[in-house]
């Protein structure tokens, strides 16, 4: 634990007390970049991966577009690969921007605004928790920039909670604190055009927090019935659809969000994700993905506001699964554009990337980067 948590001493009550009136004088102006946010509430859908490719294609596509990556993740799996992947020391890297005075991560931020929740601290500097990956991985465009993910977010998790849901009359306590990503992004939505988050399966504060910016949702998931389960958790927790008794509703995320008249994200992509060839139409894989279909479809025509896209065709990706050819870009840290096909060393085993597969994994990454 980092001596500037540790040093965090002052009670909850009092730090609710001594923000107050500055609660009260928020200003409500609001990020202009354009976010993207991946998420579903399940792990293991390929998420990070996912995320990963599409900032580098996205950035390596419109190189004059500055883009921003924010990882809301505790396991960082997104830093390590923008910083070199584990054969390229990228979990070292990040080790090291993690021992920064400051902190140079989400975590660091968060570290600063536990004793100031209701108000950015007048010391917090943007640029301090800023990573430039290209400076470390040479296969990242120049023009992506990182706020690393941490660990930290776990232990903060009840602290932020317990600041978020105290009550103190004629104060928003709970808003102020969902904003405090959207006040670190307003400190730079001029230097900025595009941001991508990668958001923790878990529908914790910090998740909240960081969905609370995102315009743009992008919901990955697969051919299980896991997956099915987890979308349709996901439009109940960010839109509070079917909750299972109206008590639910006046703490619902939707709920609290729209009584400060703020914009939900809208679903902009499902990306049914490690397909494989063993999903044939007659196969029990395929009947799941008809089944999220038509979940989506009914949602669609009963809630259209909550989608960017009014046909189905248009909301939804099929990615094939990245076999080899994604374990390398991986362990590499690479995209899978700048992957050379052939035969190759990986975490100290011979593999092969087949070309044609690995054009037919690029293709597509640029059908969904088209789409975003």
């Amino acid at each position: 634990m980092s001596s500037r948590f540790s040093s965090f001493k002052t009670s909850i009550a009092d730090v609710l007390l001594s923000n107050v009136d500055a609660l009260t004088s928020k200003n409500d102006g609001g990020v202009i970049m354009l976010v993207y946010g991946y998420w579903n509430n399940k792990g293991g859908t390929g998420k990070t991966s996912l995320c990963f490719q599409s900032i580098c294609f996205y950035a390596e596509q419109n190189p004059d577009k500055q883009i921003l990556v924010v990882d809301v993740c505790p396991q960082a799996n997104l830093s390590e690969l923008l910083l070199g992947g584990l054969d390229n020391q990228g979990s070292d890297k990040l080790l090291a921007i993690q021992g920064m005075v400051p902190r140079a991560t989400i975590g660091g931020y968060f570290q600063q605004r536990l004793p100031s929740p209701f108000t950015i601290p007048p010391g917090v500097r943007f640029d301090d928790y800023i990573t430039a990956p290209s400076e470390v991985n040479d296969e990242i465009p120049s023009n992506v920039r990182l706020i690393c993910g941490d660990p930290l977010l776990e232990l903060q998790s009840n602290a932020i909670s317990t600041l978020a849901n105290t009550t103190i009359p004629g104060t928003n306590a709970w808003m102020a604190v969902i904003d405090w990503l959207r006040d670190l992004l307003d400190l730079a939505s001029d230097q900025y055009d595009v941001a991508f988050i990668d958001c923790n399966p878990s529908f914790s504060i910090y998740t909240q927090i960081a969905l609370s910016v995102v315009d743009r949702l992008v919901l990955p998931v697969m051919a299980d019935d896991s997956s099915r389960r987890a979308i349709q958790n996901a439009f109940s927790l960010v839109y509070g659809l079917k909750l299972p008794s109206e008590i639910y509703s006046q703490y619902a995320f939707a709920t609290r969000l729209r009584a400060e008249n703020r914009t939900l994200p809208m679903v902009h992509l499902i990306t049914k994700n490690r397909i494989t060839q063993y999903i044939t139409d007659a196969s029990a894989y395929a009947a799941v993905l008809r089944s999220i279909d038509s979940d989506v479809a009914g949602l669609l025509a009963s809630n259209p506001e909550m989608f960017t896209f009014s046909n189905l065709e248009d909301g939804f990706v099929s990615i094939r699964d990245f076999q080899t050819t994604g374990v390398v870009a991986f362990a590499k840290g690479t995209p899978l554009y700048a992957l050379k096909p052939g035969k190759r060393q990986v975490m100290g085993r011979r593999v092969i990337i087949d070309a044609e597969y690995k054009d037919n994994m690029v293709k597509a990454m640029d059908t969904l980067v088209a789409k975003l």
